[in-house]
């Protein structure tokens, strides 16, 4: 079964595969890795494999994984195409808080350009978070966001306006509101709650860019994936690897989605790009559909 090698974010045209950068910080996406110049390593690898679309945050690390970034690929080349989010913050133990009122918001996209040494950016997405320890008065109203993204994006800052960890009713307010370019939720061959999101996006033109495409912690990850057996047959036919058949399904999927699987690793990093190159039938996706899902309550956790 054929399907299409790139879609479009915004106004831009990028390869399907992309890459997620914030496994390139410390444990808990706080502090700088272990090895700072293997980080940079894989974004090197990742732009000569012919990646073109790099998702980040300034508070990954905070500030680590924007400056890896720049000190890996900057200049950076014509057509590489960088994603940004704002509406969270860390504290000095690494906890993650929102940071969803406008003057946070304008901060965050001013120093996502600051970090990564660019003077504007072709998205960022607007990350929902609930208030301090579930406190809804320290909510800020989606309509005054979403109005500080626009003003950002009539100035230049930004070109396009995502948005991230939201179900279908709160996408269809966003969209009368702003344009938008992208949807980033967890979704993946084994937790799929976000599936009327999908659908939305694809009525609307919209890409769909999951994150924990492998799964993520709450959801055993890519090894919960490898032991399914539905999963390991199309795997064993393909003489691909388990991961690879997981992002092929996604690709398979929905021709809106764009992907950004991230890692540490070079080896995983030209693993998941393999990917692409794996092409799935009416009978292997007929056997995907019966991987087992995972609940997973806090997928949006950690992104």
């Amino acid at each position: 079964m054929a399907t299409n090698k790139t879609a479009t974010l915004g106004s831009h045209t990028v390869n399907r595969v992309g890459f997620g950068a914030m496994q390139l910080a410390g444990p808990g996406v706080f502090g700088p890795p272990r090895d700072p110049d293997a980080a940079r390593a894989v974004l090197r690898r990742a732009i000569e494999l012919g990646v073109d679309h790099v998702d980040t945050s300034q508070y990954y690390g905070p500030n680590v994984v924007n400056e890896l970034i720049r000190d890996a690929l900057a200049p950076y080349p014509d057509g590489l195409r960088i994603v940004s989010k704002v509406g969270a913050r860390r504290d000095d133990a690494g906890a993650w808080l929102p940071a969803q009122r406008p003057q946070e918001l304008r901060a965050g996209v001013e120093e996502n350009l600051a970090t990564l040494g660019v003077e504007a950016l072709a998205a960022v997405n607007l990350r929902l978070m609930d208030g301090p320890g579930g406190d809804a008065s320290q909510v800020v109203p989606l309509a005054e966001q979403l109005g500080t993204m626009e003003d950002l994006r009539r100035e230049g800052k930004i070109e396009a306006i995502g948005i991230s960890t939201a179900d279908r009713a709160t996408v269809n307010e966003a969209l009368e509101l702003v344009d938008l370019a992208c949807v980033q939720n967890a979704f993946s061959i084994v937790q799929r709650e976000s599936q009327d999101v999908l659908e939305l996006c694809a009525e609307r033109g919209i890409a769909f860019v999951p994150f924990f495409p492998l799964g993520s912690a709450f959801t055993g990850g890519p090894g919960a994936i490898a032991a399914d057996p539905h999963v390991k047959q199309v795997a064993e036919k393909h003489g691909a690897t388990t991961s690879q058949v997981a992002l092929a399904w996604l690709l398979h999927r929905d021709p809106h989605i764009l992907l950004i699987p991230g890692t540490s690793s070079v080896a995983h990093l030209e693993e998941n790009l393999g990917a692409a190159g794996v092409s799935l039938d009416d009978e292997d996706m007929a056997a995907l559909e019966q991987v087992e899902q995972v609940g997973d309550p806090v997928a949006a956790a950690h992104d």
